[in-house]
């Protein structure tokens, strides 16, 4: 069965890739990248990572520990489509792809910086001067 993913063929996609990791061209990978982004806007997987957020009450070690791990399953079920392969070092190796890709493609960059949003919490600045309020 051939699947068909905003104009490109996974099979197109798969055939030439090696079976270690895939390769994939500029623009399949901002296709991947699209659907890592839109999967997490899935109502199913947005609860999941609001729950793990919840959890974590924006500790970063907890962040590491419970959103982490949701966000990579999440990544893992569009990207193994691709043939990457569906445990962390898949997720590691299209990361790695996208950041090649980066540089070249300010598209592929927009993309990255919004999935990046997704993944990391806000983070709070200091005030101006760096002083600490007393307390």
């Amino acid at each position: 069965m051939l699947a068909f993913r905003a104009g490109v063929f996974v099979s197109d996609i798969m055939a030439s890739a090696p079976a270690q990791q895939p390769t994939l061209t500029a623009e399949q990978t901002r296709v991947v990248l699209s659907e890592v982004i839109q999967a997490f806007s899935v109502p199913e997987n947005a609860v999941r990572m609001e729950e793990a957020r919840e959890s974590a009450c924006n500790d970063m070690g907890k962040m590491l520990q419970l959103v982490l791990p949701v966000a990579t399953q999440i990544q893992q079920e569009v990207i193994k489509a691709y043939g990457f392969n569906n445990e962390g070092e898949g997720v590691l190796k299209f990361a790695r792809l996208v950041k090649m890709y980066e540089t070249q493609d300010p598209e592929i960059a927009a993309m990255s910086a919004k999935l990046k949003a997704l993944l990391l919490p806000p983070l709070s600045t200091p005030p101006i001067g760096g002083a600490i309020p007393a307390s």
